[in-house]
């Protein structure tokens, strides 16, 4: 589902134009990354917890070409799945 199918199905589901809910959506989206940006978790009981953590520099090698090359240290984003959205899937 791309970003403006999701926002055609919430806007129905919602009652809303589609306008308002893309405003809804893209403020929504700014703020998680705003508190990911701080350090901060994101989290939605039953649906799931973005988090950031740090990934350690490394050594990586090329495919192909078998060259080694340093991978800086960088913060990425996690997300952990909660349990009603685990089930909801699990079960179809």
């Amino acid at each position: 589902m791309k970003k403006a199918e999701f926002i055609q199905a919430v806007a129905e589901r919602a009652g809303l134009s589609k306008k308002d809910t893309q405003k809804v959506i893209d403020a929504a989206l700014e703020v998680i990354e705003e508190a990911l940006k701080k350090g901060e978790d994101v989290a939605f009981i039953g649906f799931g917890t973005f988090t950031t953590t740090m990934r350690a520099a490394r050594e990586a090698k090329v495919p192909g070409t078998n060259k080694v090359v340093k991978v800086p240290a960088t913060r990425v984003v996690k997300f952990k799945v909660g349990k009603k959205l685990k089930e909801a899937v699990a079960n179809g």
